[in-house]
């Protein structure tokens, strides 16, 4: 009865409507339809079996049968959402915006352009490693020009964009859109047609360009594509400024100049050249030389293909060479695992003191010792810790993210260098080795970073970096990973709604009874190891790591992580 229903109106069979809503004149509702308290209601149709939440705002609207649209969701002027939709709480759809039927739209998502072919309406449009999607359903070509627009507008007019692609079509038609989007704000493009993401960060960072862009397909994914930002020294575009280009494209406040002012297109020339001769300047060229080293190097059918041939050949090194050209089929088909263990029996059967899996991209690498052994990624990573540290001067900082074993911090500690911990997105990493003391930044995927060289990913310099670091410790890989410690470590997930992601960790601060780290997430010292929750950033699930004296004692103090967040959550 403290429902307001301001006629003329429709009303269904079975039909509830809460205390505190409002229906406008106008308004129809069909059968089996659920209104929430404080909704309001106004010239709007809602068919058979919709659910509309607490607080729920609508405008001129028509709602499908069997849709779901949870609390704070609202729609303006002219939306139209078709049948069995979902969407999530404090969503926006902006005026005449028409979301198909099936379709789910995240919570906090403003949607500002129909929803047809997409198969979702997505809070943020940026991932971690930049926006991406199915190419030409998720990321089309439409997209991809008003976000290259959005990003443009960031930039002062006249400003320089590198970009780059893979030998995908599909990328190559996106980054065309991307040109015409950056040009179309009075931004110009140089050009590097098909390259290693490391050589566009590369040429971003040295010929003083304001920002990059870089469209590749998705590893594991040939029917999705990524397209990467990058800010004017070369490392990805920080949350800042990701956030920044989402507003301007949801209030579609691009910058379009005067056709005098529309940006050029230009290609740099020797960039290529460029990088290598840089690469090659930051080893020691005369030592490596000397050795007469013997590598297997798998491109994966990758952009570096293109470059690495001119690096190895200024090393004088003997290079068996697997999958060297650039091939889209090869490069969708490449599975790491199967390749690195190939180039392990390749580095047996032909005496290689080396070997090398360098992914499409140029930015993961796996290595291979002269035994033919394939390194998992966090031995490769306390390797290059040891022989970082063995060769440079006391105080010697490295930047690791918070899920690295401790036994880090000990290896460092031996020959006088300091642990840096950080977040564990990328662009944590790419900050930390930035700063000041910080020789050697590295993930637990295959990335590293050289910050005197590029302070972003580059597998062709972890290469290079890996046969000097060898050659002035006067080690075989193999020698120093047999000397690391053992660690064990324990990984485990555990679903969790986003609205109690807070709550989680809250909690665990309160329940925490040893010391407690806030890097990123909860870390939590006991005794000889630790534990750490951390909510993931894309997915409603919360990591737990976990890592004691042994396999077994980390994978128990994981499962406890794991069971007291299902707790939490009763």
């Amino acid at each position: 009865p403290e429902a307001q229903i301001d006629g003329p109106a429709v009303v269904g069979d079975n039909t509830r409507v809460e205390a505190g809503a409002r229906l406008g004149d106008y308004t129809v509702l069909g059968a089996n339809v659920m209104v929430r308290a404080e909704a309001d209601l106004e010239r709007t149709i809602v068919h058979d079996n919709a659910y509309l939440g607490k607080g729920v705002r609508a405008r001129g609207s028509v709602i499908g049968r069997s849709s779901d649209l949870r609390a704070g969701v609202r729609c303006e002027e002219g939306v139209v959402v078709g049948d069995e939709c979902f969407v999530g709480e404090q969503a926006v759809l902006t005026s005449s915006v028409k979301v198909f039927p099936f379709k789910t739209v995240e919570a906090g998502a403003i949607v500002n352009a129909s929803l047809v072919f997409e198969s979702r309406g997505v809070r943020s449009l940026f991932r971690w490693d930049g926006l991406a999607g199915l190419a030409n359903v998720d990321v089309t070509p439409e997209l991809a020009t008003r976000v290259a627009m959005a990003f443009a507008s960031t930039l002062k007019k006249g400003a320089t964009v590198t970009t780059s692609r893979d030998s995908s079509r599909s990328a190559r038609m996106l980054k065309r859109a991307v040109h015409a989007g950056l040009n179309a704000a009075g931004v110009n493009v140089d050009d590097l047609e098909v390259a290693p993401v490391p050589t566009t960060r590369y040429q971003v960072r040295s010929q003083r360009s304001q920002g990059g862009v870089s469209v590749r397909l998705v590893a594991g994914d040939p029917q999705s594509v990524v397209i990467r930002f990058f800010d004017e020294l070369g490392t990805d575009l920080s949350e800042s400024g990701t956030r920044k280009i989402e507003r301007l494209l949801a209030r579609e406040d691009f910058r379009r100049v005067f056709p005098g002012d529309i940006g050029d297109i230009g290609f740099p020339h020797r960039a290529i050249e460029h990088y290598t001769d840089a690469l090659t300047s930051a080893v020691d060229v005369r030592a490596i030389r000397g050795q007469r080293f013997k590598v297997v190097v798998d491109y994966a059918c990758g952009t570096t293909a293109f470059v690495m041939p001119n690096v190895l050949s200024k090393l004088g090194a003997d290079v068996l060479a697997v999958n060297p050209y650039g091939s889209t089929p090869g490069a969708i088909n490449f599975q790491r695992r199967a390749s690195a263990i190939h180039v392990g029996n390749l580095v047996q059967s032909s005496g290689a003191q080396l070997g090398v899996v360098i992914d499409p991209d140029g930015e993961h690498v796996t290595f291979i010792d002269d035994e033919g052994r394939v390194l998992s990624d966090i031995d490769a990573l306390l390797a290059f810790v040891h022989l970082v540290s063995a060769t440079s001067e006391p105080g010697c900082r490295v930047a690791l993210p918070v899920t690295v074993t401790s036994e880090a911090e000990r290896i460092a500690g031996d020959h006088g260098s300091e642990v840096v911990w950080t977040k564990v997105s990328t662009t944590a990493l790419m900050v930390a080795a930035l700063s000041e003391d910080v020789s050697f930044a590295g993930s637990t995927d295959g990335g590293y970073i050289f910050p005197e060289f590029l302070p972003a990913f580059d597998g062709m310099a972890a290469f290079a970096k890996m046969l000097e670091l060898l050659v002035r410790t006067g080690s075989l890989l193999s020698k120093v990973v047999a000397g690391l410690p053992r660690s064990h470590v324990a990984h485990e997930t555990v679903a969790t709604p986003w609205e109690q992601k807070g709550l989680v960790m809250r909690t665990l601060i309160e329940q925490a009874s040893g010391e407690v780290l806030l890097i990123d997430g909860v870390k939590v010292v006991h005794g000889d190891g630790w534990a750490l929750a951390l909510p993931d950033p894309e997915q409603p699930v919360t990591h737990v790591w976990a890592e004691a004296a042994s396999d077994g004692d980390a994978r128990r103090l994981a499962r406890d992580y794991v069971r007291r967040v299902r707790r939490m959550l009763r």
